[in-house]
């Protein structure tokens, strides 16, 4: 049984869970069950549809234990029935910090009859960013 996301937050955190564990039934679970969906790991290509999203984070996942990941500079615009929220992720592999990457992510989320649900996940690679930079862009 799917999981409820009964808001975009609670969606997103399950998401950045997922992330965290390695877990690629827990990542899916987040994912809405369409061929809409869409998802762009940093300097890869733009993958559509559930099948090639699986796959997509299948391959990130396999070797990995667990990954470390601090989210900052979290933005959010929602309505009813859709968020976006844009992030800061700091990715590193569990306990080493050496190997740290800067990625700005946006999520889109999505709600229907079973809650909220992920449709987007772009992201791309970042310069590190100090707890007192103020991006100028965004994107």
């Amino acid at each position: 049984m799917r999981p409820f996301f009964a808001t975009p937050l609670d969606v997103e955190t399950a998401f950045y869970e997922a992330l965290e564990h390695c877990d690629l039934e827990a990542m899916m679970a987040v994912w809405a069950e369409d061929e809409e969906i869409v998802c762009v790991h940093p300097g890869g290509p733009r993958l559509a549809g559930y099948a090639a999203v699986r796959e997509a984070w299948l391959q990130l996942f396999q070797g990995n234990g667990r990954l470390q990941v601090r989210i900052s500079r979290l933005a959010v615009a929602q309505n009813p029935f859709a968020a976006v929220l844009s992030v800061i992720e700091e990715i590193s592999p569990a306990g080493d910090n050496s190997r740290l990457a800067a990625v700005v992510a946006t999520n889109v989320y999505v709600r229907g009859a079973l809650g909220w649900r992920m449709v987007v996940h772009h992201a791309s690679n970042s310069p590190p960013v100090s707890s007192g930079d103020v991006p100028k862009i965004l994107h």
